[in-house]
């Protein structure tokens, strides 16, 4: 019985690894090269800020685009951790969730170069730790102003909060709304994708000059031009 769930647990991972390393930034970006004529697709990991993710994707891209791969990381999340509920119930829409983050930041098809992870981490919350999610977005949203527009800082000091919650959730045994009952399984899921997104953060490549010019340039000529009225 005990090995029957623990098969269960791992494919539930496994799965929200499979969805979450779909690549959806990639797959916008070829797309919005595709509607704009161009001839080849903008690589996220080399253009603006190296990240395939939804601010470098509406940098280079434009706002639109990037609002394209948001919502797909979002769902990516969301659809993952139900998967994970529908094969190993509630530990395992956290094993899902701790999966479909890894495999966002790390998708074995892109060479492990992936995502921050943010909003796919957001996705999950909303299945996994609905409880907790109002106050994850507003503290990440204060930290975020508080620290003059600093995404790293706000990530961390939200992490280290949202680990701290999911331990008390357990301990507790406080109601996790339509989420699943907390177990042993909400902090390990908290710390498991606080930690990659975390690393994310840590050894994220810097910006060069010329990749920053780059992404303004192809932002005005996917913006519509505007002209002067008199």
């Amino acid at each position: 019985m005990k090995k029957g769930r623990t098969v269960r647990l791992l494919a539930a991972a496994l799965v929200g690894y499979a969805i979450g390393s779909f690549p959806t930034a990639d797959s916008v970006s070829r797309y919005a090269t595709r509607h704009n004529g161009d001839d080849a697709a903008v690589d996220l990991r080399v253009a603006g800020s190296r990240n395939p993710g939804a601010l470098n994707a509406a940098k280079v891209l434009g706002w639109k685009w990037g609002a394209f791969v948001l919502a797909g990381d979002f769902v990516k999340g969301v659809l993952a951790s139900l998967a994970g509920g529908a094969v190993a119930r509630g530990d395992g829409s956290y094993a899902a969730g701790s999966g479909a983050v890894i495999g966002h930041c790390a998708p074995v098809w892109s060479g492990f170069r992936g995502g921050k992870g943010l909003a796919t981490s957001a996705g999950t919350a909303l299945v996994c730790f609905p409880a907790y999610m109002p106050i994850d977005v507003s503290l990440a949203a204060a930290t975020l102003a508080f620290s003059r527009g600093r995404a790293g800082t706000a990530t961390y000091v939200a992490s280290a909060v949202f680990i701290t919650a999911a331990v008390y959730w357990w301990l507790r045994g406080r109601g996790n709304v339509w989420g699943p009952r907390p177990t042993i399984g909400l902090p390990l899921y908290a710390l498991s994708t606080s930690a990659i997104i975390a690393y994310r953060f840590l050894t994220a490549p810097p910006a060069t000059t010329s990749q920053v010019h780059l992404a303004e340039m192809k932002m005005e000529t996917v913006e519509p031009a505007t002209a002067d009225v008199p």
